[in-house]
């Protein structure tokens, strides 16, 4: 891809820290990447830009947007990625009319303007960095949660040197961040009534002082300062703006910070008292792991609070932990390193980018159709899951006369990959869908689809062991016993240029299981499915459509692409490639719920009708 960064650069701040290694993930990737910023240069091999970005001056303004609009002419650049407010502003308008996405990543709080109410600047998708932070912009900036995605700063903990050295080193405590803003003032009140206190009652400890805009500190800091290095001279060291914070985190028993410090922080073994300027979240343990990860480590309130600070607490906890000074818990630091990998997270920024062009690109409404049996006689059920061959048949020449063109999710992957040119996409997409994989998919549905000269996803169990739909059978007798394929028949379909996708392992309703039995449901039916039928399975099915955040979640980490629902999910493929909206097909379909379920306007139809 060709990605096009826009940032305010004026202080290396954690937003441009997080740009500059997404950048450079990308371009390691094989992406083409240019940053346009404050700076005339920024520590990354990819074309910098220089132009006011932070300036809001009208004038400036106009300048900065017709510069984005001559780059992506230039470069052919297929999405832009905003970091910033003011950075979001001008590239919605330089993207505007001209086809290319505007992504952007929220680092913080925004401030409700008037423009937030009349453009929707911040783009086609937004990257929320916490939890906290999803919240507010769901709930106080009115954002369309369907657009959000929850994405947290990557870090390249390969970077970094072995774990804190805190025995052979100094005891020291280190605050690393920003002097200036809101962070300025967290340090003048560690200054004055926490700094002191700590060197007085540990003559071995040392606190440093690392960050930008030093200089910036409030009077009421840089007199508390002077007044401490006058006390106890060199054991407070004042180190300012450093590009090697990995030397400072290694040689620190504590680290006082937030956001991306104390990502790095708890990442390379060091223990973490988490202060930002939304909140002090305490000394950050597996217990209070997630909280103040979901705070961005105190950066981030989900909502307006009261910012105070309960620094005889801070002071409490900081003493508390200096008298023992030990580590951070291997399983903690392993936790982190993962959940903050730069590697993976810069493939779902790539993920989000795609979606974001797809959306663009194709900005209708898809109709994804769900079938299951396909027997020659209707069937006794009370499910109503089946179509006869001879009704399906019908099905098939409707959407013959209207000119659908049935595609499959790894056709689609390849269009947003760029893998084809999105200009061959069909006008009238359809996805046509079938779980569970009966003995009748292979007699009545597979020849009337190849006759069509149409390929669909079916949705196969990895237990090769499961022969019949014990999951209805065994809980209902009167329902009818219908036989599951065998491996020769399932392997039919993917000679004839089938997807074949997973369904769990046996159909178990996965919101009932434990976290772990749902992850092995999931995993191991991809896995099973890949290894027998020698095809990649990147969609996946949700038995009796049933999901939550947790098990869309599995899914994701399994390797899956895509997952499908039923009946809940996006207006749009892509608002949640893991909650894909699909449309039931019964027995007595017509030509006119036919028409009604393909047609553009369905989605909007069923969620107002059904509120879902």
């Amino acid at each position: 891809m060709r990605i096009l960064h826009v940032l305010s650069a004026e202080f290396f701040a954690g937003s441009v820290s997080y740009a500059v290694h997404l950048a450079e993930a990308h371009r390691a990737q094989g992406h083409e990447v240019v940053m346009v910023s404050d700076r005339a240069e920024l520590p990354t091999g990819a074309l910098c830009v220089q132009t006011s970005i932070g300036n809001r001056r009208h004038a400036q303004r106009l300048r900065n947007i017709l510069l984005i609009r001559r780059l992506l002419g230039e470069h052919q650049i297929d999405v832009v990625h905003a970091h910033s407010r003011a950075a979001s502003w001008v590239a919605y308008f330089a993207v505007k009319g001209t086809g290319v996405p505007l992504v952007s990543t929220v680092h913080g709080r925004q401030h409700l303007h008037a423009s937030t109410s009349l453009f929707d600047i911040y783009g086609d998708k937004v990257i929320a960095i916490c939890a906290n932070l999803k919240t507010h912009l769901v709930e106080e900036v009115r954002m369309q949660a369907d657009k959000i995605v929850l994405l947290p700063n990557g870090v390249d903990f390969s970077a970094q040197r072995p774990g804190p050295a805190t025995q052979a080193s100094p005891l020291r405590l280190s605050f690393i961040g920003r002097f200036n803003g809101g962070k300025g003032e967290r340090a003048t009140q560690l200054l004055q009534h926490v700094f002191g206190p700590l060197l007085a009652e540990f003559p071995v400890l040392r606190i440093a002082l690392v960050g930008g805009e030093l200089e910036q500190l409030p009077a009421a800091g840089k007199m508390a300062l002077q007044a401490l290095q006058e006390q106890f001279g060199e054991r407070l060291e004042v180190v300012g703006f450093t590009t090697d914070v990995p030397h400072w985190l290694q040689q620190s028993a504590l680290v006082v910070g937030a956001g991306r410090v104390a990502i790095e922080a708890l990442g390379a073994g060091t223990s973490v008292l988490a202060l930002g300027e939304a909140t002090y979240a305490g000394l950050v343990t597996e217990t209070s792991y997630e909280q103040a990860a979901a705070s961005n480590f105190g950066d981030i309130s989900a909502r307006v609070q009261d910012t105070t600070v309960d620094y005889d607490q801070l002071l409490h906890d900081a003493r508390t932990f200096l008298a023992a000074a030990y580590p951070v818990g291997a399983a903690l630091q392993a936790r982190v390193q993962r959940d903050y990998n730069l590697a993976a997270i810069a493939t779902q920024v790539l993920s989000v980018y795609r979606s974001a062009v797809m959306k663009k690109r194709v900005p209708g409404f898809i109709p994804i159709l769900m079938y299951h049996k396909v027997p020659t006689e209707p069937l006794q059920t009370k499910h109503r899951i089946f179509v006869t061959r001879a009704n399906f048949e019908q099905h098939l020449q409707y959407f013959k006369s209207r000119k659908f063109t049935p595609i499959t999710f790894h056709e689609y992957r390849a269009f947003a990959n760029g893998e084809k040119d999105l200009r061959q996409f069909p006008a009238k997409p359809l996805i046509l869908t079938f779980d569970d994989g009966y003995t009748d998919n292979y007699t009545n549905l597979l020849p009337l689809m190849q006759h069509y000269g149409y390929r669909g996803v079916i949705y196969l169990l990895g237990d090769a062991q499961v022969r019949y739909n014990f999951w209805d059978v065994d809980s209902d007798p009167t329902e009818p016993r219908c036989d599951i394929m065998n491996l020769e028949q399932k392997q039919a379909f993917v000679a004839a240029g089938w997807e074949i996708g997973a369904h769990t392992l046996s159909h178990p309703n996965l919101t009932t299981l434990t976290l772990e039995e749902a992850a092995q449901e999931i995993a191991a039916s991809k896995q099973q499915l890949e290894q027998s039928l020698a095809t990649e399975v990147i969609s996946f099915a949700y038995p009796y459509g049933a999901l939550s955040e947790e098990v869309k979640k599995l899914a994701q980490e399994a390797g899956f692409a895509f997952a499908v629902a039923t009946d809940t999910g996006g207006m749009h493929l892509e608002d949640d490639r893991f909650q894909i909206f699909r449309i039931n097909m019964f027995p007595e379909e017509t030509p006119g719920s036919l028409f009604k379920k393909t047609a553009p306007w369905y989605r909007k139809y069923y969620r107002f009708k059904r509120k879902k």
